[in-house]
């Protein structure tokens, strides 16, 4: 690939459509987080629902802002992309989301040092998305149709809340190229060999490192990295071996691990034997060449969506025995059994310590993340016949026409629109709801985070959780938890404990589904709020000992505070949120309107 290659998608007519896009979704979510306060034209809108005529004004209210939009529960903006229009001293202006970000600085609370990364994270977010663009089109029906990894790699939008969401700072066009997950470029891992006395190995209680590098690596790859040792003087047995993500490798540890490489205390190995495609996450890879094998997950040390992407060697040492924790819980747990919900467990991780970077920096330090891995169950032994996979995210997935991948799994199940939800809540919502209510416990449990189990016909038979030890926690002050699972343990207030699911549930993705179901005609909003009602009160009159929790966590209040996304990251993207502390930095900015709570419900 040449120069030029590299970047034939950073066309006029495609970075005018990215910028159209982003535009519109940073009107519609900053609308939502009420830093922008959009002002009807005209009479406004009619009946809740109807689309409506607004303007923003810029922070000197010189520049104009002109768009129609649709509103929903819970405050959503269903912005029409191709009413937007830009207005200056009597012009017409293109749209251009870095200048949108300047000319609103103020309302959005951009400060000096955090503006101009913020831009970057813009424009590399602008480029991913003319990268998809310019790739051939795939219907939603297509892709609802298509395998696992077609449809992971197909997702086009990232996190339906996060404005500047695939900002990935640190990858250059070519390892883009590579690395992203929409470039669907299978790749190798490289390996490493770390001195014991300098890594520290944790696994599940079914695993042990040698049956794990021996499954994942196979003889032949272990044959030559031991000889590779040999040559050095080196035993192996003296090493563990370690995945590392390739930018990590050439960007970071060649440079800043740099001693530990000259004093053998890391030795480069080469490839593996299998090719991996990244995930959604970035820095996890499914394996390709064998998918029964685990996924792994790496140390990547590129800014992405508010954190540094590395992955903590003290961090991951407990990963293991809380995965154990955990599907331990499911397996007794009658509810849970019943709706067939699962996890795929994070069974190993290996991580590498570097000395004088943890004599020199606190816990939270990207120099404590830069070389770590982790291996995480495939989800693909335990399928049925006739069973496939898809990421949650997808729901929310359109094509360049419109059509929702979602409408199209609902079209092939040949069930009714709010038949076909209520299946998918029974498998994704109770699960996340008994999980709270019985045990304090909850999950990030976003489309990226879930994989959903589809029969033939499209139907969700039941959903698969991931990311489990960076990403739970259990509430309860009380709770026994076995030493090595007691990292998980939150102080949250208890009025905050319930945002677990109306943010991460409500707000941030059954807000996004809703309206892509409505805005194809599948069903009415009334309908869809009302079928979440009867999942959560089918549930509830499934466990009647529950019922002092559900009085005391009230998934019927009329409102709910709101927590905005986007205000961490335009406050500090570097880094959002302390995960050892998740509600302690929250931005709450008033109350929304409790779907659940309307008559028509």
């Amino acid at each position: 690939m040449t120069a030029a290659d590299a970047v034939a998608h950073l066309t006029p007519e495609l970075w005018e459509h990215a910028n159209r896009l982003l535009v519109r979704k940073a009107l519609a979510e900053f609308a939502h987080e009420r830093l922008l306060t959009p002002e009807p034209v005209g009479d406004g809108p009619g009946a809740p629902g109807d689309a409506g005529a607004y303007r923003v004004a810029s922070d000197d209210a010189g520049t104009e802002y002109r768009f129609t939009a649709r509103r929903f529960a819970l405050d959503h903006w269903h912005v029409d992309a191709d009413s937007l229009t830009r207005h200056r001293d009597g012009a017409e202006l293109p749209l251009d989301a870095l200048d949108f970000c300047i000319e609103l600085r103020g309302a959005l609370g951009l400060r000096d040092e955090i503006l101009p990364v913020y831009l970057e994270e813009i424009s590399s977010t602008l480029a991913g998305t003319a990268y998809k663009l310019a790739k051939p089109a795939v219907t939603a029906a297509q892709l609802a149709a298509a395998d696992f990894q077609a449809i992971e790699t197909g997702m086009t939008e990232g996190h339906p809340c996060f404005v500047a969401n695939n900002g990935r700072l640190g990858f250059g066009v070519h390892e883009y190229l590579s690395y992203a997950p929409e470039a669907a470029s299978e790749i190798r891992l490289i390996w490493l060999a770390a001195r014991r006395d300098h890594a520290t190995f944790t696994s599940g209680a079914d695993l042990d490192y040698d049956t794990l590098v021996h499954d994942e690596l196979g003889e032949g790859a272990l044959a030559r990295f031991a000889g590779r040792m040999k040559e050095l003087g080196l035993d192996l047995a003296d090493y563990y071996l370690l995945p590392v993500h390739p930018w990590q490798w050439w960007n970071k540890l060649s440079v800043s691990f740099a001693g530990e490489v000259a004093q053998q205390r890391l030795v480069f190995l080469g490839p593996g034997d299998d090719e991996y495609l990244a995930q959604q996450s970035i820095r996890t890879f499914f394996n390709t060449s064998a998918p029964h094998k685990h996924y792994v997950k790496t140390s990547l040390s590129v800014l992405n969506m508010g954190f540094m992407r590395g992955l903590s060697a003290a961090y991951m040492k407990a990963t293991p025995a809380i995965n154990d924790w955990l599907a331990a819980l499911i397996d007794r747990d009658e509810v849970l059994r019943a709706s067939r919900f699962s996890i795929i467990r994070e069974h190993a991780a290996v991580g590498y310590h570097h000395r004088q970077y943890e004599r020199a920096t606190d816990r939270h330090s990207a120099y404590r993340k830069m070389l770590a891995a982790l291996w995480r169950e495939s989800p693909v032994p335990a399928l049925a016949p006739g069973e496939r996979l898809a990421t949650m995210a997808s729901l929310l997935h359109t094509d360049r026409a419109g059509a929702s991948f979602v409408g199209a799994l609902i079209d092939a199940s040949g069930l009714a629109p709010t038949a076909w939800l209520r299946g998918y809540l029974d498998a994704y919502l109770t699960p996340v709801l008994h999980s709270f209510y019985a045990y304090d416990l909850v999950f990030m449990p976003h489309g990226e985070n879930v994989i959903l189990v589809l029969g033939p016909d499209g139907a969700v038979r039941r959903t698969v959780f991931k990311d489990i030890a960076e990403e739970i926690a259990v509430l309860d002050p009380d709770a026994v938890l076995p030493p090595t699972v007691e990292r998980i343990r939150a102080d949250v207030p208890d009025a905050m404990k319930l945002l677990s699911i109306f943010t991460d549930v409500f707000d941030c993705f059954f807000r996004f589904l809703a309206a892509t179901l409505v805005a194809e005609g599948l069903m009415t909003e009334d309908a869809f709020w009302r079928t979440v009602a009867e999942c959560v009160r089918g549930y509830q009159e499934a466990v009647p000992h529950l019922a002092d929790k559900f009085a005391e966590y009230d998934l019927f209040a009329p409102e709910f505070a709101l927590s905005c996304l986007n205000r961490l990251q335009l406050r500090d993207n570097r880094q959002m949120l302390d995960l050892a502390d998740p509600s302690g930095a929250l931005q709450l900015v008033g109350t929304l309107r409790n779907p659940l709570a309307e008559p028509a419900a």
